[in-house]
């Protein structure tokens, strides 16, 4: 049973059955939002799906970065990341159409940033998200 379903631009319906939503700055107790930070954040992120969901390939979705005209403190410029972080696992028809459709889906789970807490739903998700390619990223899998 899934949670949602994204519809990729692509057409393609994906069916959400996990996400994990995190505040992006939560645990942060020092500094500044910066390269070096949030390098450690999508590293841990990754990390965590990865050993979350050994079985399914993962994929950054590439952030959208804030750049505030601010003077640079010793680790550089600030740079800013959307304030919530997610991991979702998605489900999909199979990538292979030889493959008994019953029998055989794809899947990948993600690792993006988006401004809100909301559940991406139908076409109403994040740009970047719902642009991924499918195709090149997820893995057949059997039932």
């Amino acid at each position: 049973m899934s949670l949602t379903r994204v519809i990729l631009t692509s057409g393609r319906a994906l069916d959400l059955t996990e996400l994990r939503l995190t505040s992006t700055y939560g645990g942060m107790l020092e500094g500044y939002p910066c390269k070096l930070v949030n390098d450690m954040a999508i590293h841990g992120l990754l990390n965590t799906a990865r050993q979350t969901h050994p079985s399914s390939p993962v994929h950054l979705v590439p952030p959208h970065l804030d750049r505030p005209d601010q003077q640079a403190g010793p680790f550089g410029p600030v740079e800013i990341l959307p304030p919530v972080a997610c991991v979702g696992s998605f489900r999909s028809t199979a990538l292979d159409p030889a493959h008994d459709p019953v029998l055989h889906r794809s899947s990948l789970t993600v690792v993006w940033f988006q401004p809100t807490p909301r559940v991406p739903s139908g076409e109403d998700g994040e740009e970047a998200l719902r642009g991924i390619d499918w195709e090149g990223l997820a893995e057949d899998f059997e039932l």
